[in-house]
């Protein structure tokens, strides 16, 4: 076997933009998972109720996912692109106050939320047998009690996260 020639080396590959940098840096960090899992257990919660049947205070709920769920894809999207300063008096210097706040009414809003799917659920209980034919939410109403959970569980977090960095002093999100 004739030997091989050798490889001319590798031009060294051009450095990651800073943007590129920016987006793994939020996504890699804590505040960037726990808007991930916002954004997946708001989706959760809204579709399994949009999906199907609902009535009454379910329109409350299906309220408080739907605009928790829009703000959290704003709020992630602005943090991701590093661009929370082009955000008039909530940008800057005051985003993570404004990030601490949308936490914080976002756990508010999804206590009763939680209180209004346990009620369901427990109003449809008597459905979830084999032998009932009609109609039943039990399980619906089951599922979306326990993203409501999930998601409120998340948005404390993120606001306990939130605020003792802003005891700390800090000013900026990632």
């Amino acid at each position: 076997m004739p030997p091989q020639p050798p490889q001319p080396p590798q031009p060294p590959q051009p450095p990651q933009p800073q943007v590129r940098k920016n987006i793994v840096r939020f996504l890699k960090s804590f505040l960037g998972i726990i808007r991930i899992l916002q954004i997946l257990f708001g989706a959760g919660l809204w579709v399994t109720i949009a999906a199907n049947k609902y009535e009454g205070s379910i329109h409350f709920v299906l309220f408080v996912a739907v605009l928790f769920w829009l703000l959290t894809l704003a709020l992630f999207f602005l943090t991701l692109l590093d661009k929370q300063d082009l955000v008039p008096v909530l940008g800057g210097d005051r985003w993570l106050l404004t990030n601490l706040a949308h936490d914080v009414a976002a756990a508010a809003l999804y206590v009763p939320a939680i209180g209004v799917m346990i009620y369901k659920t427990d109003r449809n209980s008597y459905c979830n047998l084999e032998q009932y034919k009609h109609l039943c939410l039990y399980k619906v109403y089951l599922a979306a009690a326990v993203f409501a959970c999930l998601g409120c569980l998340a948005y404390l977090v993120s606001a306990i996260y939130g605020g003792c960095r802003k005891c700390r002093g800090e000013q900026t999100v990632m």
